[in-house]
């Protein structure tokens, strides 16, 4: 049995693993993919204190970090949590069961779908979650970014650097993403703003040819020809293995309390899969920080 397993291997749950291993802890951490999370395809980061690059060299900088104090790792996709007699049970997908005295959820969130027509159909085909993965595929092509947020900034400026035009379409009147990204994307020539529309429907043959989109003031809708159309809407915890062990949010995001715990004593949820005011790198480094120390509290206390 663990003392602690982190499930989730992005920067709240690396920052979890090593304040839990320095507090003299077993700990292990599961992940179903790569370590690093969402920052992973993050172009560049400029506001974590102390470090200036890419998602990824963060990322690896952080898993270096962890991997270097003999924290152990498991890439294992979690399909439940149970807690019995004290005891935490964590099953995986194919069947395989761990135990552990306490469990930190830093499972973070899946992109948001537009959940419009042609999206599933051309995914892969035109349709990308991942500007910095998927990018390159449309040198000196036309792009769409859908979205209002830090992403779609972000990503409609990273396109710039490729792409012969970038529109970012928005179904608000103004960006929600930081000031200093706004102005530098509207100093970009390539890139064109669209507010007050959304997606209606996603056409092509082969692969996406054009964005059909819809005025929100006027009902108008018009034809946007493109080669792709990276969704950058948001995102959605994931939450699916834990069920009625913690409470949501009305967005469905887990409710925890200063400590980061759960309803559920022992079982705590830190980053992007909280209900967290600021989701950025610094907050779910924070979260794993605070989680992971009142987690060895816990795990301490259950030995005397």
């Amino acid at each position: 049995m663990k003392d602690i397993i982190i499930i989730g291997g992005g920067p709240a749950g690396l920052s979890a693993a090593i304040y839990a291993k320095r507090a003299g802890c077993d700990v292990c951490v599961f992940e179903k993919m790569s370590p690093g999370g969402q920052v992973m395809t993050t172009p560049e980061i400029e506001n974590y204190p102390g470090f200036v690059g890419t998602g990824f060299d963060l990322s690896m900088n952080m898993f270096d970090q962890v991997k270097g104090l003999n924290v152990e790792f498991e890439y294992e996709t979690i399909d439940r949590i149970e807690k019995n007699d004290g005891v935490f049970y964590i099953y995986s997908a194919d069947g395989k069961e761990f135990t552990a005295r306490s469990v930190i959820i830093a499972s973070g969130a899946k992109r948001r779908l537009l959940e419009v027509e042609g999206e599933s159909e051309f995914t892969g085909r035109g349709v990308s979650y991942c500007a910095t993965c998927d990018g390159n595929f449309f040198k000196d092509r036309v792009a769409v970014v859908v979205g209002g947020g830090n992403t779609a900034v972000e990503d409609a400026i990273y396109l710039s650097n490729i792409c012969e035009k970038v529109y970012i379409i928005h179904r608000r009147d103004e960006f929600r993403a930081s000031k200093v990204l706004v102005e530098r994307m509207n100093s970009i020539e390539k890139i064109e703003a669209i507010f007050n529309t959304v997606p209606v429907a996603i056409s092509g043959t082969e692969t996406v040819e054009s964005l059909v989109v819809k005025n929100k003031i006027t009902n108008e809708e018009s034809v946007l020809s493109t080669d792709a159309v990276f969704v950058a809407v948001g995102t959605v915890p994931e939450t699916s293995f834990v069920s009625d062990m913690v409470s949501y949010d009305n967005a469905g995001y887990i409710q925890t309390d200063e400590k980061c715990m759960t309803k559920t004593e022992g079982l705590y949820a830190v980053g992007d899969v909280r209900n967290t005011l600021l989701k950025q790198v610094i907050t779910a480094a924070a979260d794993g920080a605070v989680a992971a120390t009142f987690s060895a509290e816990y795990v301490q206390n259950l030995k005397l």
